[in-house]
C-alpha cells in the first residue's frame, strides 16, 4: 500500500515552505492540516481574582508556544514590566526560540531542555531554589507539576488558556492513510467527534511523545509511527521513513 494522504492534527504553521511541504512534493503525497483542538484565552480578570502576582516568581516554565503567547498576553494586559532578571525555562529549543516573538533572547536568561521529560526535569533540579510560575492550560501534562511537588520546589500553576475540542464534522467523509497526533487532547477530540472511530488495517497512526503514545494505547489504537526515536528524532523524519517503506511493498 502506497501512502497518498496524510492528515496533521494541527493548523498549518503558515508562512514559508514547511518540512511537510517538502515531504509532499518529494513523494507525491497530499498533506492536509486540520486543527483538532482550539485554545481559548482565560480573561485577565480571572487571574486577578486568583491574585496571580507574576513578579513574585524568579522563573517561568514554558512547555509550548501557546503558553508563551498567553503569558505575554497576560503580561501586556496586566501592564507588568518584566525585569531582566526573570528566567525562562523551556522544554525544547523550538519553544525557547519562539520567545523571540516577544523579546530579545540575548537580554534574557533562557534555559532549554533537550526535548525529553528527563532532560527538562534535570534542568529544573539544577535550579531547585527558584520560585517557578508554570504557565499551562486547563488540560496539561502532569509530569512537570508532579515533579515540582515531589521535589518541594516552590511554584505556582497559572492556567492562562483553555483547550477545547474542535468541530471535525467536515472530515466525516474523508479518508486519510495516516493520521498524525501530537498530544492526548488531539486523540480525545477525535473520539469526541467520531465515537465509533476504528483504526482499520490500511490506516496508520503517528503519535508524538510518550503521553500521546499512552493515550493511543488507552484508546485501543496502534501507534504505527512513533516519534521521536533515536533513529527518527522528528515527526517528519519518521513519516518519511514510513512512506518510503510502503513504496517498497
Amino acid at each position: 500500500m502506497s501512502v497518498k494522504t496524510i492528515l496533521i492534527s494541527q493548523p498549518h504553521p503558515g508562512g514559508k515552505k514547511t518540512v511537510y511541504d517538502v515531504l509532499s512534493e518529494k513523494y507525491g503525497v497530499r498533506v492536509d492540516f486540520h486543527q483538532f483542538i482550539e485554545v481559548k484565552p482565560v480573561p485577565v480578570r480571572e487571574l486577578r481574582k486568583q491574585k496571580l502576582r507574576i513578579l513574585d516568581h524568579d522563573a517561568i516554565i514554558f512547555n509550548s508556544r501557546n503558553a508563551i503567547d498567553h503569558f505575554f498576553r497576560i503580561v501586556e494586559e496586566m501592564k507588568v514590566e518584566i525585569p531582566p532578571t526573570l528566567k525562562y525555562f523551556c522544554t525544547n529549543e523550538g519553544v525557547s526560540l519562539y520567545i523571540q516573538k516577544y523579546t530579545q533572547l540575548r537580554k534574557r536568561k533562557v534555559f532549554t531542555g533537550k526535548g525529553t521529560d528527563s532532560s527538562f526535569l534535570e534542568l529544573i533540579k539544577k535550579h531547585k531554589t527558584l520560585n517557578y510560575l508554570f504557565v499551562c492550560s486547563n488540560i496539561r501534562n502532569e509530569i512537570i507539576p508532579n515533579y515540582l511537588d515531589e521535589m518541594n520546589i516552590k511554584h505556582t500553576e497559572a492556567i492562562m488558556y483553555h483547550t477545547v475540542n474542535s468541530d471535525l464534522s467536515e472530515l466525516a467523509s474523508v479518508y486519510y492513510d495516516i493520521l498524525v497526533f501530537f498530544s492526548p487532547q488531539g486523540i480525545a477530540s477525535l473520539f469526541a467527534n467520531f465515537p465509533e472511530f476504528v483504526q482499520d488495517e490500511n490506516r496508520a497512526i503517528a503519535g508524538w511523545g510518550k503521553t500521546t503514545d499512552q493515550a493511543l494505547a488507552e484508546a485501543g489504537l496502534i501507534n504505527t509511527i512513533p516519534a521521536p526515536t533515536a533513529e527518527y528524532p522528528s515527526m517528519v523524519a519518521a513519516l518519511e521513513a514510513y512512506v518510503k517503506s510502503q513504496l517498497k511493498k
